[in-house]
């Protein structure tokens, strides 16, 4: 075991520079960004995996242990390139290596409990049981673990875990993560479909047919066959726009196709809040900060947790400590006005070797976007939309699959459900190896005794369809354009449906959205270019965040009470009488709909959250 520690320690010296390496060689391979056999359409895959971020990449290395199978990764960036990077804070994990007082059963219980028992707890119990042993798997891959001095990887504590099992690189733990993952595909064959933006996922008499897709590079319109897919595209928090954490890719497009489908949006109001983004733009300021000791204080440089959770302080949960920052900054305890209203996040006390060290990117971060220098001065933070507790609804967590079959889901887009109403920091990482794991084993078990049976026909003329359209869209010379109907949708969902809701205001943003779907239709795109035409690419992406955001609102309005991420003004307490429930948003054509499915409660019967 020494030994093999010991190699590890080595490769976090050099890993991200040598897996950098071989992304910039493979990307340079030929000089494409697409297969030649999917350029030539002579290719139908086993498994197509729509999203390369830790749930996508590690769903194709499971799948392609199955040598025999032909195993794909399509996404509308690089590879690593996605969500997943920006993750930051750790995975969660029983290991005891660094707390050996930790069990499987208290973190599932800080599970459950964080979740604000909106959770099945089934599924949390697997989860628990199974992420240590992905941490270990990780570290096998040459994850660049930051270590203690007798080599092991260390874990520290994150809001709401009673033990300290988040193991961690640095500040950019998803960055590593990523990079490791594509490292290992490389190595495993496994294809990749670059820079592609998913249109429409075609099945027809309830036979999966495949993928169309809109090559960015070169502009064309391509069908991919496929026996299986895996959706793996991540969250929404663009729906929110300036006040998000996430990338500008993370705009719902797997929810929204799986949507089309037939499969259920679960538990869509069900939207978390980082209580740290930085107050200019939003970016995230990680967790870690606070697990390594940062305070939060008001414009008069009180720590104002103590009013909200005096026992876990800042390191309460993130719907607590959202909600608390919301009420300083209305009470009038906070700086600045509007939007990048804010409080301060307080570094001073902690040395500033150890912030280097374990927080570099959150000092890099605050000294780019808001001129400070964490170790001389607080930096101004605010609530940021940063992950959906909620997405497709997968029927068995331990397979991942969906009702529509040939289709899974895994990663933030899904909803297993292990997260409840509010996500603890660093399940995030855990739960996509976990499940991508499950997925991809699924998956390439389904296609390994199935026989495709779709009809390239209508996937071709599907294909056509979009090509159509594009052609119809982009040449349009009148109508709304696409940015207005895109900044009017971020200020309705953060003012009406964002961290405080009522009935009044999320009506209105119910009557808003509908009124923008309308614009959408004629709406002026004003690009009629192939190559390279973003603005078409921005035209599918809102069309996608105002379907699941009209979603939010239906979910938010219909849970009349407050539970973990989703907080009602006019109903402050939760009803498990009423709402121990999941909700199910369906689409029908141009129809959306609502019905409720029962919690799984193993061993946790529901009680008052306290910190």
């Amino acid at each position: 075991m020494s030994t093999e520690i010991s190699r590890r320690t080595f490769i976090k010296g050099g890993a991200a520079a040598g897996v950098a390496i071989a992304a910039g060689t493979y990307f340079k391979w030929e000089g494409n960004n697409i297969p030649k056999n999917v350029r030539d359409g002579n290719v139908t895959y086993d498994v197509l995996i729509i999203g390369s971020g830790g749930a996508g990449m590690k769903a194709a290395l499971e799948a392609a242990k199955n040598d025999k199978l032909k195993v794909a990764v399509m996404t509308k960036m690089i590879p690593t390139r996605s969500a997943s990077t920006m993750a930051q804070g750790g995975m969660n994990g029983v290991t005891g290596v660094t707390d050996p007082d930790d069990t499987t059963e208290s973190h599932a219980f800080d599970t459950v409990k964080g979740g604000d028992y909106l959770c099945d707890q089934d599924a949390v119990e697997y989860f628990a049981e199974t992420a240590g042993k992905v941490i270990y798997e990780m570290d096998y891959m040459g994850y660049p673990y930051n270590r203690q001095k007798d080599g092991s990887f260390h874990q520290r504590k994150m809001g709401g875990s009673s033990h300290a099992r988040a193991a961690y690189y640095e500040d950019r733990s998803g960055h590593a993560m990523v990079h490791a993952l594509f490292e290992q595909c490389l190595a495993k064959n496994v294809e990749f479909i670059s820079e592609c933006q998913m249109l429409e996922i075609v099945r027809k008499d309830e036979k999966l047919s495949g993928v169309v897709a809109v090559d960015m590079r070169s502009g064309n319109f391509i069908s991919i066959p496929t026996k299986s897919i895996i959706i793996a595209t991540g969250g929404y928090g663009r729906a929110y726009w300036i006040r998000t954490t996430n990338p500008y890719s993370s705009t719902g497009d797997g929810i929204a196709m799986g949507m089309q489908l037939g499969i259920p949006f679960k538990d869509p109001e069900m939207v978390q809040f980082h209580p740290t983004g930085l107050a200019s733009n939003g970016v995230l300021l990680s967790e870690s900060s606070r697990s390594e000791g940062a305070y939060l204080l008001d414009k008069d440089g009180n720590r104002f947790m103590a009013r909200y959770a005096p026992k876990a302080m800042e390191l309460a949960t993130r719907d607590i400590v959202a909600r608390s920052i919301e009420t300083e900054i209305s009470e009038g305890r906070g700086i600045g006005e509007g939007l990048h209203a804010a409080v301060y996040m307080d570094f001073r006390h902690i040395p500033k070797e150890r912030i280097m060290e374990r927080l570099g990117q959150v000092y890099d971060l605050s000294l780019r976007f808001e001129g400070v220098d964490i170790s001389k001065q607080p930096v101004p933070i605010r609530c940021s939309c940063h992950y959906s507790m909620g997405g497709l609804e997968v029927d068995d967590y331990k397979t991942t699959a969906t009702r529509v079959p040939g289709v899974y889901a895994a990663g933030e887009c899904s909803c297993v459900s292990i997260h409840g109403a509010n996500r603890l920091g660093a399940n995030s990482l855990s739960e996509v190896l976990v499940f991508g794991t499950v997925a991809g084993k699924s998956a390439a078990e389904y296609a390994a005794k199935t026989k495709y049976e779709g009809n390239l026909e209508v996937l071709k003329a599907s294909r056509d369809q979009w090509l159509a359209k594009f052609d119809e869209v982009t040449t349009r010379t009148a109508g709304t354009p696409v940015v207005e109907i895109r900044d009017k949708m971020a200020e309705t969902m953060w003012y009406k449906a964002g961290v405080y809701r009522d009935e009044q205001h999320l009506n209105e943003a119910s009557k808003e959205i509908d009124a923008l779907m309308e614009l959408y239709k004629n709406c002026y795109v004003g690009d009629p270019s192939h190559t390279y035409n973003t603005a078409f690419m921005n035209y599918i992406e809102i069309g996608n965040l105002l379907q699941i955001s009209k979603a939010i609102v239906l979910g938010a309005t219909a849970r009349k009470e407050s539970r973990g991420g989703h907080s009602r003004k006019d109903f402050p307490l939760r009803d498990d009488k009423n709402f121990m429930k999941h909700t199910l948003v369906f689409k029908e054509g141009n129809t959306y709909k609502t019905e409720y499915k029962d919690v799984v409660v193993t061993k946790y019967q529901p009680k008052e959250r306290k910190y």
